[in-house]
């Protein structure tokens, strides 16, 4: 039997392979595209700040894939961008935000927080809808699914401070 070959620098060694699963099943029950795992991953198991060029080599990912993923995590707050001058260009490097407190709040504050607020529009679009509902039967069931979705909206604008203090944000 012939020793596989090592690994060259351009894939990921089994370790970074095993930290970016994490990260990727993470991101998947967030409902959100894998690259946003693959990218975050790297970076937390990276030593040095990586570029967007040296995410798109490592993880074989789109440079439109990589670039939209360290938008979000940007925006998010996940990653922080740091430029380094290289001879005569001027380079972004990305690092990992490794606080748990603001990962979250990044989340809630940009994924969350909108779609309770829309939300409460829809609730009382739906409200009037099930108001204008001919059958007494079915407008008293359909009011009484929307008041539990309008329940389930209020207390997740409760609970969201909460885990928010809790995190220290």
């Amino acid at each position: 039997m012939h020793p596989l070959p090592a690994p060259s620098l351009d894939e990921l060694n089994p370790l970074e392979r095993q930290v970016v699963d994490v990260f990727v099943d993470g991101v998947r029950v967030l409902g959100l595209p894998r690259s946003i795992g693959e990218i975050y991953g790297l970076l937390f198991i990276s030593r040095a700040p990586l570029s967007l060029d040296d995410l798109v080599h490592r993880l074989q990912i789109s440079k439109g894939s990589a670039s939209q993923g360290l938008r979000l995590l940007k925006t998010l707050g996940a990653v922080s961008e740091i430029h380094a001058n290289g001879g005569t260009e001027r380079r972004a490097y990305y690092e990992p935000a490794v606080e748990l407190k603001r990962l979250v709040g990044g989340f809630i504050r940009e994924q969350i927080r909108p779609h309770l607020e829309s939300g409460k529009t829809k609730i009382k679009r739906l409200a009037e809808a099930a108001r204008e509902e001919a059958d007494p039967e079915h407008r008293k069931f359909l009011s009484g699914r929307v008041s539990r979705l309008d329940q389930w909206m209020r207390s997740g604008g409760k609970v969201l401070p909460l885990l928010q203090k809790i995190l220290g944000e």
